[in-house]
C-alpha cells in the first residue's frame, strides 16, 4: 500500500519534535528532528530531492511516527538517543568502540595525576578528552617532568616509607615521605592545571617571576628548578607538529569521501598544542555513492550532533567543508514542490548547526572555516590523515577478501565465508570449564557478538561434552528461527571435538552448516595445523603462507584468548570470595556480626545452631540454614 503523504501531513503538528520513518515490515528507515515537524516532514515529499539516498528511502516509507518535544534542543537529544539505539539504515551513525581518554587530577592535600577513561564525575578534575591514549600518556610524561606530580595509587602513597624510583629520577617531588610541603605541591598542581587549560604563557610568566625572586634571595637551587621547568615548557612548544601562540582550544573536523569510503577525521588542539587525531568511519557511510560536498557536509553534521552530545565541546570548531547554503528544506508545502506560504528564503545549515551545537554545549561554539596559515595547515593535515585512513581501510578490506576467497576455495564452500564463528574450551584440570564463541564478520572480529558459556553438569575435564554443550547452547535459538546463521563454524580441536560439535548440530537440525576443526600441529607450532572435516573428508594441511590459514589462525587465536580470559576470571572468583559471602541470607552486616562473634569461618563452622542463633540479626531459622550450608 502506497503511503498517503498528503493525508498524513494534514494531521501533523507544527511543534518541534522527532520523526521516525518506517518500512512496511516495521523497520525504522530514518530518524530525524525538526523545529517544525509539519514543514520538515513535508520536505521529503517534494518532486526533487537533493540526495539519491534520501529519495530511495522515501520510496520505502509505509508509515511515519512522531514524538513532540517542548524545544528543538530536546528533539536533538532524543534524535541522538534513537539513532544510537535503533541504528536506522539511512541515518549516518558513528560508532566508536573506545571512549575518549582524559587526564585526571584527584583532590586532597596531594592530588594524583593519572589516566582516565569513562564518564567524568565531580569527585576530581578532568582535562580532555584526548584523541588517543598515546596523547594522554605523552602529556602526563611532560607534566611529570615539569611539575613532578605523583602518579601512584592512594594505597601505595599512604604506605611509602622511603622515596620511590620516580622521586629519585626527579619525576616526582616525593610528597609521600614529606619531601615537599602541601602548599608547594598545591602550587605545582595549579601550574599543571593551567598548562592543561592551555595557559602556557601564563605558566611561563609565573615561573619566570618565581625564578627571579629565588635568585634575588640567593636560593639558586630552587631558581635552577624553575629554570628547568621553563626550558621544558619551551621545548614542548617547539616539538609540536603545528603550534599556535594564541593557546587555542579548537577541534578540527574534516570529512573526506574517496575511493568509495566516507571518513570523518577529528583532530584536537588544546592550548595551541596539536594532540593528534582520530579517523572515524560511519555506519552506512558507503551509501553515499554520489560523494561530493553535500554528502561530506551531511556526515559532518551527523558527527557533530552525536559526538558533542556525549563529549565536551571546545571553544571553537573548524570544519571542512563548511555546510553550504541550500534551498529550503523545511519550507516545502504539504504535498508538493512549492514553498509553504510562498516562502523562498535560503536555508543556512551552518547557522542551524551552530544553534544545535550551542544547545548541546550549553554555550555558543563558533563554527568557522580555515583562514589563517596555521588553521589551513591543521585542516590539510587532518584531510591527509583521513585519506591515509581510507587507504589503509581499503587495503585491509582487500586483504580480508583475498583471505575469504582463499578459504572458500580450499574448503569448497558454496558461498564466501563472511561470518565465521569459532569455539574453544578452557579449564584447569577440569576446574571452572568455560567455552568461548567468537565471531568474524568479514571486516574483522565482531566483539559485540562474542559469547562465553560456563559449562555445567559434565564430567570434569570432558572436552567433548563441553564442546557439545557449548555448540548446542549457541545454536539452540537459531534452530528456533532466531539469530543469524554462520557461513562457517571453526572448532579449536581435533576429530573428537568436531564429532561432538557435529552431534550437537545434528540434534538441532543444523547439520547442513559448514564446519571444520583446527587441530594443533606438532608441539603446537603455528603453521602446522591440520583441518578436520565434519563430513569425513581427508584432513588437510595448508602451507604456512596460505592466506586461508592466516584467517583461520586469527579467528582461532582470538577464540583461545577469549576462552582463557573467561576461565581465569571464573577460576579466580571463588578463590577471592569467602565462603561466608555465599551463605544464604547473610549480607555484609550479618557476616560482620558472625566474624566478630566467632572470629572467622572455622569458628562459624564449629558453632552449633543455638550458638549461631544467639548472634544479633540471626534467628533460629537462619541459623539452621547457615549450619546446613557449612556441613
Amino acid at each position: 500500500m502506497t503511503f498517503d503523504a498528503k493525508a498524513f501531513l494534514a494531521t501533523l503538528t507544527e511543534l518541534p519534535g522527532v520523526y521516525r520513518m518506517l518500512a512496511a515490515d516495521g523497520e525504522v528507515l530514518y530518524v530525524g528532528k525538526a523545529k517544525n515537524l509539519k514543514r520538515r516532514v513535508a520536505s521529503y515529499f517534494r518532486d526533487h530531492l537533493p540526495s539519491p539516498r534520501i529519495a530511495h528511502m522515501v520510496t520505502r516509507i509505509a508509515s511515519i511516527e512522531t514524538t513532540v518535544t517542548r524545544t528543538e534542543a530536546e528533539a536533538l537529544l532524543l534524535e541522538n538517543n534513537l539513532i544510537k539505539s535503533l541504528a536506522p539504515r539511512y541515518n549516518i551513525l558513528f560508532r566508536d568502540d573506545k571512549s575518549y581518554p582524559y587526564i585526571v587530577l584527584t583532590r586532597g592535600d596531594y592530588p594524583k595525576l593519572g589516566f582516565f577513561r569513562g564518564n567524568p564525575d565531580r569527585k576530581a578534575d578532568y582535562f580532555g578528552p584526548y584523541p588517543s591514549a598515546w596523547a594522554v600518556r605523552d602529556t602526563t610524561h611532560l607534566l611529570q617532568k615539569m611539575f613532578r606530580l605523583r602518579t601512584c595509587e592512594d594505597s601505595v602513597f599512604a604506605n611509602r616509607s622511603r622515596p620511590c624510583l620516580l622521586a629519585q629520577i626527579k619525576r616526582c617531588s616525593g610528597p609521600c615521605v614529606g619531601l615537599i610541603s602541601p602548599e608547594d605541591y598545591a602550587a605545582d598542581v595549579q601550574m599543571a592545571s593551567m598548562f592543561l587549560l592551555g595557559k602556557q604563557q601564563e605558566v611561563i610568566r609565573r615561573l619566570s617571576e618565581a625564578m627571579e625572586k629565588a635568585a634575588e634571595n640567593l636560593a639558586f637551587e630552587q631558581a635552577a628548578v624553575y629554570r628547568d621547568q621553563i626550558q621544558s615548557l619551551h621545548q614542548v612548544q617547539e616539538k609540536q607538529f603545528i603550534s599556535s601562540s594564541k593557546g587555542e582550544d579548537v577541534d578540527i573536523v574534516v570529512a573526506v569521501h574517496e575511493a568509495g569510503q566516507l571518513c570523518v577525521n577529528l583532530a584536537m588542539v588544546r592550548g595551541g598544542r596539536h594532540l593528534g587525531d582520530r579517523p572515524l568511519f560511519p555506519n552506512h557511510g558507503g551509501g553515499f555513492a554520489e560523494g561530493g560536498a553535500s554528502s561530506e557536509a551531511e556526515a559532518l553534521a551527523a558527527f557533530i550532533r552525536q559526538h558533542y552530545a556525549a563529549h565536551p565541546a571546545p571553544a571553537r570548531l573548524l570544519l571542512a567543508p563548511l555546510p553550504a547554503e541550500v534551498e529550503p528544506v523545511e519550507a516545502a508545502e504539504e504535498g508538493g514542490g512549492e514553498a509553504a506560504g510562498g516562502e523562498s528564503a535560503v536555508r543556512n545549515p551552518q547557522a542551524e548547526l551552530a544553534e544545535e551545537l550551542a544547545a548541546l554545549a550549553g554555550r555558543p561554539v563558533p563554527i568557522f572555516a580555515a583562514r589563517t596559515l596555521a588553521h589551513k595547515a591543521w585542516v590539510e593535515m587532518a584531510r591527509q590523515n583521513a585519506q591515509l585512513a581510507i587507504l589503509a581501510r581499503n587495503q585491509a578490506t582487500q586483504q580480508q577478501e583475498v583471505r575469504q576467497q582463499a578459504l572458500q576455495e580450499v574448503l569448497q564452500l558454496a558461498e564466501l565465508p563472511q561470518r565465521i564463528e569459532c569455539f574453544d574450551i578452557s579449564h584447569t584440570q577440569g576446574e571452572a570449564t568455560v567455552a568461548s564463541c567468537v565471531v568474524y564478520d568479514g571486516n574483522g572480529m565482531k566483539k559485540s557478538d562474542y559469547r562465553r558459556f560456563n559449562i555445567r553438569d559434565i564430567q570434569p575435564g570432558d572436552d567433548y561434552a563441553a564442546m557439545r554443550q557449548a555448540v548446542f547452547r549457541r545454536y539452540d535459538a537459531l534452530a528456533g528461527g532466531e539469530g543469524k546463521a554462520p557461513d562457517l563454524i571453526l572448532i579449536d580441536g581435533g576429530k573428537g571435538q568436531v564429532g561432538s560439535a557435529f552431534a550437537a548440530l545434528s540434534d538441532l537440525g543444523l547439520a547442513h552448516l559448514p564446519m571444520i576443526g583446527v587441530a594443533k600441529g606438532e608441539e603446537r607450532k603455528p603453521g602446522l595445523e591440520t583441518l578436520i572435516f565434519a563430513d569425513g573428508r581427508e584432513p588437510l594441511n595448508l602451507a604456512t603462507t596460505h592466506p586461508a590459514l592466516h584467517l583461520i589462525q586469527e579467528v582461532r587465536d582470538e577464540a583461545h584468548r577469549f576462552a582463557i580470559t573467561g576461565h581465569r576470571a571464573r577460576r579466580a572468583k571463588p578463590r577471592k570470595t569467602s565462603t561466608l559471602e555465599s551463605l544464604p541470607g547473610v549480607g555484609p552486616a550479618r557476616r560482620k556480626a558472625l566474624v566478630a562473634r566467632f572470629g572467622g569461618l572455622p569458628g562459624v563452622k564449629a558453632a552449633s545452631v543455638e550458638q549461631l542463633a544467639s548472634v544479633s540479626g540471626i534467628g533460629p531459622e537462619l541459623a539452621q540454614k547457615i549450619h546446613d550450608a557449612l556441613h
